[in-house]
């Protein structure tokens, strides 16, 4: 579960409530006629915009965000030198045995290109092009959390216009207590555009964001594989393929096993 999104997320509700509520009151923020322009408006465009395809990955694309499938790194790592090592000392048929017990399908279909004597180029090619069509697919489905980001406030500034417009048409210059009514007509105009903000910075923007980066860190992972698989195929040394799959990582990441290593000593000491 992804607990400091969802802590941000109540924590940011609560204290736009806490603002609310300390200078005034819910209900005058709640008004059914904004939420169905805002919300409706906004769904609509969106279906409009994308593909049935698409729309009905949201849910996957919500849970994703929330319940974010894990990527280590580090076990891609240790896994592509336990391969390398299998390959130098059983040789590259061995790596066969390993692809059909590899749970990863990218893995498992680059360890197999190896098993097939593929040369390095050929591999080279057909692994960049499964990341990269990846990629394009991963990216046409968060650009509809992009979009919406930018529709949502579009939305709400309609809102905001038609609220105006009706609040001006019922004015009478003739009836002194029709001015009375102004402040009400402005705020019930005025919250759609703070309903269009909410949607925009609040869930759309965020699981935008936690999508990219899920994304990120998949394709990191698949990088490393396909390092690793080159570097098997041109028979380098494990010690070799670990450094050069470990540079691939920020200088501040700390190896799980170094960091583990590290625990051991300590208790000794």
């Amino acid at each position: 579960m992804n607990i400091s999104g969802i802590i941000g997320f109540v924590l940011a509700i609560g204290l736009i409530v806490w603002g609310i509520t300390t200078g005034g009151e819910l209900s005058g923020f709640w008004d059914p006629a904004s939420v169905a322009i805002v919300v409706g408006g906004t769904i609509g465009a969106l279906t409009f915009i994308y593909p049935l395809s698409v729309l009905t990955k949201v849910p996957k694309m919500l849970k994703e965000a929330f319940f974010p499938t894990k990527y280590d790194p580090d076990k891609y790592i240790n896994d592509m030198v336990e391969h390398c090592k299998t390959a130098r000392m059983k040789g590259i048929l061995a790596l066969e045995e390993a692809a059909n017990a590899c749970p990863d399908p990218f893995m498992k279909s680059a360890l197999m290109l190896i098993v097939d004597a593929n040369d390095s180029d050929k591999v080279q090619s057909m692994l960049d092009d499964s990341i990269n069509f990846i990629c394009e697919r991963h990216e046409n489905n968060y650009a509809l959390w992009v979009k919406g980001s930018a529709v949502a406030p579009a939305m709400g500034m309609i809102g905001t216009l038609i609220g105006l417009i009706n609040m001006l048409a019922s004015l009478d210059p003739s009836d002194p207590n029709s001015a009375s009514s102004l402040g009400q007509g402005m705020s019930t105009a005025l919250v759609t555009t703070f309903y269009g903000c909410i949607l925009a910075h609040l869930i759309f923007t965020p699981i935008g964001n936690l999508c990219k980066y899920n994304h990120n860190q998949e394709i990191l992972c698949m990088q490393i594989v396909e390092e690793g698989t080159l570097a098997i195929i041109s028979g380098a040394n494990p010690r070799y393929v670990e450094e050069k799959l470990r540079m691939m990582l920020p200088a501040s990441h700390v190896p799980k096993k170094a960091s583990a290593a590290a625990s051991s000593d300590e208790g000794q000491g």
